[in-house]
């Protein structure tokens, strides 16, 4: 991080880490950026997708993000690469399911890129954070890579009898901000890919079935129209979702013990066949 604000002739010293996952995501509130490092190099073709989506969002005027302006994107960290976002401060009222709800509606009108857009794939993005693994023992990732297996077919088949959308792929109240005019836009597209609309709509379904009961599905089903649960697909989105959900855990496995225990905690509900079993936001450990 510190490296690539030297490298763009900004300050560091208020750097706020807002996240360390596959990707560290660092705001430097006083220079306007976000600076979104991949944090494998596996990733470098992720990164170049996602900053051409965002090009081409801010010629339509899409309801997300932007890149900070003016920078030459991606940018190379050493062996990693980082793209370079507009800072957006916290404001009240926070996002909520009823904003992502409208949010998705605008979005899956945009249609596809004039450009190549990635076929949805989670278990090829599964399999990918899987081969960098560390502190994951044999057992486990036999499960999951047992588990992809399983899923891989009833996907391509689900991608086969449906026609493509522009998908964000990890659509939740976390991944919306609130400009200061007040419109609320999508951000984090490392999954963003062309598939089944419904994706879009499991992530919070998921999320209140395992983290607790907000009502936060029925809003977004309201507010988008739709409820995905009553989908034929839904066990397969629900599946899907959960891997994706335990996946993400993996990079921190090596160094943070209490995401090791809710690791091994969502791995046994899902052996056992529980898809009500509490589980713990990894960004409340």
């Amino acid at each position: 991080m510190r490296q690539t604000a030297t490298g763009l002739g900004v300050p560091s010293d208020d750097a706020q880490l807002l996240q360390l996952t596959n990707n560290a995501v660092f705001a430097l509130p006083r220079s306007g950026i976000v600076i979104r490092i991949a944090r494998s190099h596996r990733l470098r073709d992720r990164v170049t997708k996602v900053v051409q989506l965002a090009r081409w969002f801010a010629e339509i005027d899409a309801p997300t993000i932007r890149l900070a302006p003016g920078v030459e994107q991606p940018v190379e960290v050493g062996d990693l690469v980082a793209s370079i976002w507009t800072y957006v401060p916290p404001r009240s009222p926070a996002p909520a399911v009823e904003d992502l709800g409208s949010v998705l509606r605008e979005f899956h009108a945009l249609g596809l890129p004039p450009f190549p857009m990635p076929v949805w794939d989670p278990i090829h993005d599964a399999r990918r954070r899987l081969a960098d693994a560390e502190g994951i023992n044999r057992n486990d990732r036999d499960f999951l890579l047992e588990w992809c297996d399983r899923l891989d077919p009833p996907i391509t088949a689900l991608n086969e009898r449906t026609d493509p959308m522009l998908i964000h792929a990890d659509a939740h109240a976390g991944n919306l901000l609130r400009y200061s005019s007040r419109r609320v836009v999508m951000c984090d597209f490392d999954a963003t890919s062309a598939g089944p609309w419904q994706v879009d709509l499991a992530a919070v379904a998921v999320g209140e079935a395992r983290f607790g009961g907000t009502r936060a599905h029925r809003r977004l089903a309201k507010a988008y129209g739709f409820d995905v649960t009553s989908d034929p697909e839904w066990p397969i989105l629900r599946d899907v979702r959960e891997l994706k959900m335990i996946v993400a855990a993996v990079p921190l496995l090596a160094s943070s013990p209490s995401h090791v225990a809710e690791f091994a905690n969502r791995i046994e509900s899902v052996r056992s066949g529980d898809h009500v079993a509490g589980w713990t936001p990894f960004a409340d450990l």
